[in-house]
C-alpha cells in the first residue's frame, strides 16, 4: 500500500485528491493550517474508506511549517510514494496594492516550500525507484500577471525540469495547470467570480481525474479541460505583450 501526502488537504482540490487517493485504499498524510478542520477531514475519510489518514497541521509560509513537512517526508521508516504539492492562495488587487509582506508569504508557499518537499522527497523516491510529485500550478502560469502568476510559471518551468533530470529513475513529476475551479480559493482572497462564465468552471473532482490520468501517461504538465488546454496553446502563440494587456483587463474586470 502506498502513502501519497497533500498539502492544503482540507478543502478543493487538496480535498478532491484525498477523496480520490483514499478510494483507491492508498494511507493518506494530511497537511493544511487547521488542525480541527485536519482531524475532521481524516476521521471522515478513515470512517468512509477504511485507509490510515495522519494529520499534520504546518502554515507553509512559515519556517516551522516547512521544516516540519521536510522532516516528515525525509522519514524513511514511513516513506511516501505520491507528494502533491497543492498548497497555495490568490492575493486580490494589482502589484503595489497588495501589501509586501503577503507577497513574500506567496513565494514562501508557492515557490520556496514546493522546492525543499521537492528536494525532501526526492531522494528516497529515487532510492525505491518509485515515486510521484504533482506540483499544483494554474492556467496563470502562461500569462503575465503579478506575483501570481510569475510563482505558478516557476512551478512549471521547475517541475518540468526536474522531470527531464530524472527520467529513467522511476519518478514522475507533474505540474497541474488547472483554470477556474470550484473551490474555497476566490471566497478566501475576496476576489467576485460573478463576471466568469458557466462554462469556464472545472470542478475539482474533474482536475483531479484529468491530472491522475497524466500522471499515469507519464506527462509533465496537465492542464485539465480542453478549452483550457486550447487558450494555453494560443497563449504560447501570441506575443507576451498582447497577453499581458488581455491578462491586465481581465484582471481588472474580475476583481
Amino acid at each position: 500500500m502506498t502513502t501519497a501526502l497533500i498539502t492544503g488537504a482540507t478543502a478543493g482540490i487538496g480535498a478532491a485528491f484525498a477523496r480520490r487517493l483514499a478510494a483507491d485504499g492508498r494511507s493518506l498524510v494530511l497537511v493544511a493550517r487547521d488542525a480541527e478542520r485536519l482531524a475532521a477531514t481524516a476521521a471522515e475519510l478513515t470512517k468512509k474508506y477504511g485507509i490510515e489518514a495522519e494529520v499534520l497541521p504546518a502554515d507553509l509560509a512559515t519556517e516551522a511549517g516547512i521544516t516540519a513537512l521536510e522532516a516528515r517526508l525525509r522519514d524513511g521508516d514511513r516513506p511516501v510514494d505520491i507528494l502533491i504539492n497543492n498548497a497555495g492562495f490568490g492575493n486580490k488587487g494589482a502589484f503595489l496594492t497588495v501589501p509586501l509582506e503577503q507577497e513574500l508569504d506567496m513565494l514562501k508557499v508557492h515557490v520556496e516550500a514546493i522546492l525543499r518537499t521537492t528536494t525532501a522527497a526526492l531522494p528516497g523516491m529515487r532510492e525505491r525507484g518509485f515515486g510521484a510529485i504533482v506540483n499544483v500550478a494554474s492556467v496563470a502560469a502562461f500569462l503575465p500577471r503579478g506575483t501570481y502568476g510569475a510563482s505558478k510559471a516557476w512551478v512549471v518551468s521547475f517541475t518540468q525540469g526536474v522531470a527531464r533530470d530524472l527520467g529513467g529513475t522511476g519518478v514522475r513529476l507533474m505540474a497541474l495547470a488547472p483554470g477556474f475551479t470550484r473551490t474555497e480559493f476566490h471566497q478566501r482572497a475576496g476576489m467576485g467570480t460573478s463576471n466568469v462564465p458557466a462554462w469556464g468552471w472545472l470542478s475539482a473532482e474533474r482536475v483531479v481525474d484529468e491530472a491522475l490520468r497524466d500522471l499515469a501517461r507519464g506527462r509533465s504538465l496537465s492542464i485539465p479541460g480542453k478549452r483550457y488546454k486550447a487558450a494555453v496553446a494560443i497563449a504560447r502563440l501570441l506575443p507576451s505583450g498582447k497577453l499581458g494587456g488581455v491578462s491586465a483587463k481581465a484582471a481588472r474586470t474580475y476583481e
